[in-house]
C-alpha cells in the first residue's frame, strides 16, 4: 500500500512566488535558462541550473556548479525569499493550461517503497544523470524538484481534494508561459494520508532520475550516519500525485541527423521494405500504429504491411518500440537510442514545427508519433517492463521552487 506523509516545506513568500517558481531543470538548456532569468535574481533556476551564474563552458558536473547551487539556495533563504514551515503539511497543487486542469497531492513518498517496487517505473535511468541528481541533493540537503507521479483514481481522494480547493489558496499565479499554478495547504492532511494507504501502488510519470537519485541519497545518508530509524527525512522524497485520468501526455518525437549514407530515394526504398508508405499532408499520425515521417520537404504516413503481426505485449506493442524494431535498427543502424549521437528527441506542443525546421535546415529525417496513452504506461509498469527513452512528454509541467523538501 502507498505511504505518503506531510513535510515541513521550504517555500517562497506569497508575494515573490511567481518570480521564484521556475520550469524544471531538465526542460531547458543552459542558454535557455540564462535567457529566462534575465532581470530575475529570485528565479529558482539559479539553484537547479546554477551554471548560469558561472562562466560559459563550465563543466556542468564540476564541484563548482554544485557549490554555486548551494550558495544561491542559501542566498534565497538568508534574504527571506524562502521560508520554512513550522509544521508538516500536505499540499494540493492545481495546474491549468488552456482547457485542461489537473489537481494533485504534494507530499513525500517512501524511498523504501520505490526500492521495493510499490512505486513503479517505466524507464531505465542513466548513471551520469543519477550521479548529477545525487550530488545536487546531497549538496543542498534537499529535494529541489518534485517527481510527477500517478495512481489509479480513488473516489475518496477526489472528494477530499474537491473540498480542499474551496479554501483560500497559498499561491495562485499565472506563469510567463500562460500556465496557472494554484497551491493550497491541506486542512485534512491526515485523512489524505489514510486514503492513500488504500492505494495499492504508485507510478512514476516523470522524474525517474530524481526518484533514483533520492534512493541513492538514502543509501549515502545511511553510510554517513550508521544506524538510522527509517523515519528520517532522507527516507522520503518530494512528489506530486495526480489521478491517472487527469494526466495529459504529448508525443516525444525524433529527429535523425543523417540517412545512414543513403540518398533520399534509397532511404524511401529501404523504409518501404518494412512499412506501407503514403503521402501525407500532416505530421500528426492518423490512427494507432501509424508513424509520420518528414523527408526532403514532404510528410509521409507509415503503417505496417497488412500481413505483419502486432504484438500484444504492453511494451512491444508501443509504436515507439515498433519504430525501433522496424526502422531505427534495420534501416538506420541505431540500436541504442539513449546514447546514439545521431538522434535527438523533440517534445512539446510545437514539436511538429520543430521537426520540420530541423530537417529543412540541417537535413536528415524526422518522425512523429501518437502520444502514449496513460493506460499503456500503467500496463508497461505493471508488467515490470520499460518504454524506450523519451516516450512521454507530460504537460503542463510542475514548477520547481514552490515546495522544497529538506532532509
Amino acid at each position: 500500500m502507498a505511504t505518503i506523509r506531510p513535510f515541513r516545506a521550504m517555500r517562497p513568500m506569497e508575494q515573490t512566488c511567481r518570480e521564484v517558481a521556475s520550469v524544471p531543470y531538465d526542460v531547458v538548456t543552459t542558454a535557455e535558462a540564462r535567457e529566462l532569468v534575465k532581470g530575475n535574481p529570485l528565479s529558482f533556476l539559479h539553484v537547479i541550473r546554477p551554471e548560469i551564474d558561472l562562466a560559459e563552458g563550465t563543466d556542468l558536473y564540476s564541484e563548482e556548479v554544485y557549490q554555486q547551487a548551494l550558495k544561491n539556495f542559501h542566498r534565497l533563504e538568508s534574504e527571506g525569499v524562502l521560508i520554512k514551515e513550522q509544521d508538516p503539511s500536505i499540499y494540493i497543487y492545481r495546474l491549468e493550461m488552456n482547457n485542461h486542469a489537473q489537481t494533485g497531492v504534494a507530499c513525500c513518498c517512501s524511498v523504501d517503497e520505490y526500492d521495493a517496487g510499490i512505486i513503479k517505473k517505466h524507464e531505465h535511468t542513466r548513471k551520469e544523470k543519477e550521479d548529477d541528481r545525487l550530488k545536487h541533493m546531497l549538496t543542498l540537503s534537499a529535494h529541489a524538484g518534485p517527481v510527477l507521479m500517478t495512481y489509479r483514481e480513488q473516489g475518496g481522494i477526489n472528494s477530499i481534494i474537491e473540498r480542499e480547493t474551496k479554501n483560500a489558496p497559498l499561491y495562485d499565479f499565472v506563469a510567463e508561459d500562460g500556465i496557472r499554478h494554484t497551491v493550497w495547504q491541506a486542512q485534512a492532511g491526515e485523512r489524505i494520508v489514510e486514503e492513500f494507504a488504500a492505494v495499492p501502488c504508485l507510478y512514476i510519470a516523470d522524474g525517474h532520475h530524481r526518484a533514483a537519485g533520492a534512493s541513492r541519497v538514502k543509501n549515502a545518508m545511511k553510510e554517513i550516519h550508521g544506524a538510522v530509524s527509517g523515519d528520517e527525512d532522507f527516507n522520503y522524497f518530494l512528489a506530486v500525485l495526480f489521478g491517472d485520468k487527469q494526466l495529459k501526455i504529448l508525443p516525444y518525437n525524433r529527429w535523425i541527423s543523417d540517412l545512414g549514407g543513403s540518398s533520399g530515394e534509397e532511404f524511401l526504398e529501404k523504409v518501404g521494405e518494412h512499412f506501407e508508405i503514403k503521402a501525407s499532408d500532416t505530421g500528426v499520425p492518423k490512427g494507432k500504429g501509424r508513424i509520420c515521417m518528414y523527408l526532403s520537404g514532404r510528410w509521409y504516413s507509415l503503417g505496417l504491411h497488412a500481413d505483419e503481426e502486432v504484438s500484444e505485449d504492453p511494451a512491444s506493442s508501443l509504436d515507439l518500440n515498433l519504430f525501433q524494431r522496424e526502422l531505427l535498427e534495420p534501416v538506420l543502424g541505431i540500436t541504442d537510442q539513449r546514447n546514439d549521437k545521431r538522434i535527438d528527441f523533440i517534445g512539446g506542443e510545437q514539436s511538429i514545427e520543430k521537426l520540420k525546421r530541423l530537417v529543412d535546415e540541417n537535413g536528415g529525417v524526422a518522425f512523429s508519433f501518437n502520444p502514449v496513452r496513460i493506460e499503456q504506461l500503467l500496463a508497461v509498469s505493471d508488467a515490470g517492463e520499460v518504454m524506450p527513452p523519451k516516450s512521454t512528454w507530460f504537460v503542463p509541467k510542475l514548477r520547481s521552487g514552490i515546495l522544497i523538501h529538506q532532509f
